[in-house]
């Protein structure tokens, strides 16, 4: 059985359980990271050096960073729909997966900290109106990707939608001013209608 470590409030987890979700694959997830801690033990330290979340041990073949997990599973439980057959649609997703980790990132960090996990008088007000501001051009770059498709790379779900629909969930759960973003609402409405993404996804902000 698949076995995956990391506790359900990590974005980089929930990426991960809902492709399996996606998926309906039999698993077993174990809390580990933050308050649950085991990443730094013995243990841990063997499947995954970098003491950080998710890792799966799939029938014992052990990977770790999100999206090659994500991209793994898709591959092998999903090819031709959340993996695409067409090479320049997976290429399409793929880019879409990268975007989200490279430029979304790390303007959303700063802000999801200062605003989630930081006591209001020790927030920096400066560093989170940058990232307001990054965040309100970033997603306008998507919001012009998404005028003629239903999802990022076409008409159907794909796995290039679900980092960045994970961070989706973040961006409009903050309590932040957001531009309007047509595209991108309709295409978030879609997620939410998805039973793995309601389960695995919306869940409290921590």
């Amino acid at each position: 059985m698949l076995r995956i470590w990391g506790r359900n409030s990590s974005i980089n987890v929930q990426k991960v359980m809902w492709t399996v979700e996606e998926l309906g694959l039999p698993h077993e997830r174990i809390d580990a990271g933050g308050v649950y801690g085991f990443v730094d033990t013995d243990d841990y330290v063997r499947l995954n050096p970098n003491r950080l979340v998710p890792t799966i041990d799939d029938d014992g073949f052990v990977l770790w960073e999100s999206h090659a997990i994500v991209r793994y599973l898709c591959a092998r439980h999903s090819a031709g729909r959340l993996w695409p057959d067409d090479l320049r649609v997976r290429a399409d997703a793929d880019r879409w997966m990268e975007w989200m980790e490279s430029v979304i990132v790390p303007s959303l960090r700063p802000v999801f900290w200062q605003l989630i996990r930081t006591r209001s008088e020790d927030r920096n007000p400066d560093a989170i109106a940058a990232g307001v501001a990054d965040l309100a051009r970033q997603f306008a770059i998507l919001d012009t990707a998404l005028a003629d498709r239903d999802f990022v790379a076409g008409d159907s779900l794909t796995m290039g939608d679900i980092p960045i629909g994970c961070a989706t969930y973040r961006y409009f759960g903050l309590n932040i001013e957001h531009p309007s973003l047509p595209n991108v609402e309709a295409w978030y409405q879609r997620l939410t209608e998805r039973p793995a993404f309601r389960v695995q996804v919306m869940m409290p902000i921590t």
